[in-house]
């Protein structure tokens, strides 16, 4: 006698798309800068759109805000409590200095974040957080970013003494 198999269909598993989200920040108010942060905005919600393999997790953005603190920038830490909640899988960031110009600030969120999994790339330096050079790139890159930030503010008040000592308001 004949055996019959009946084969049932199955439905495909398709790979779960990685939840993407970018984190972007100015740091001085001006027309200028704040068309650069709607542009960085714009840029990269229709990055993370365009791609069949990534689900939009939306754009964080700090405006007229230093780098220097993570503590005093909201959509930066509304973006870490997403993080934690299991929300986000990938931060796109322009730069380092965008992301933080406090190097011990920027390796703790990029380790925790590590710990969750979530990668975190810069753009311009072309650093993946959870590639195996990236935490050597991130620490060298981020002392950058911070003494720049302290050059600025050096070269700052040295001109408000300058201008305090011409008698300038």
């Amino acid at each position: 006698m004949r055996r019959i198999t009946k084969i049932e269909p199955t439905e495909p598993i398709l790979p779960r798309r990685k939840r993407v989200a970018a984190y972007a920040r100015v740091s001085m108010e001006s027309d200028r800068l704040a068309h650069s942060l709607a542009a960085q905005i714009s840029y990269y919600s229709d990055l993370i759109q365009k791609n069949p393999e990534w689900e939009y997790a939306g754009v964080y953005a700090d405006s007229f805000v230093s780098g220097t603190e993570t503590s005093k920038r909201q959509e930066f830490q509304r973006m870490l409590a997403d993080c934690d909640a299991g929300e986000i899988d990938i931060i796109l960031c322009k730069s380092i200095s965008r992301f933080a110009r406090n190097t011990v600030d920027l390796l703790e969120t990029v380790r925790h974040l590590k710990d969750l999994g979530i990668e975190v790339r810069f753009e311009k330096e072309n650093i993946n957080s959870l590639s195996g050079d990236g935490e050597l790139m991130l620490t060298i890159l981020a002392s950058f970013a911070q003494e720049e930030s302290y050059s600025i503010s050096e070269n700052v008040k040295w001109g408000i003494r300058k201008r305090f000592e011409k008698g300038d308001p």
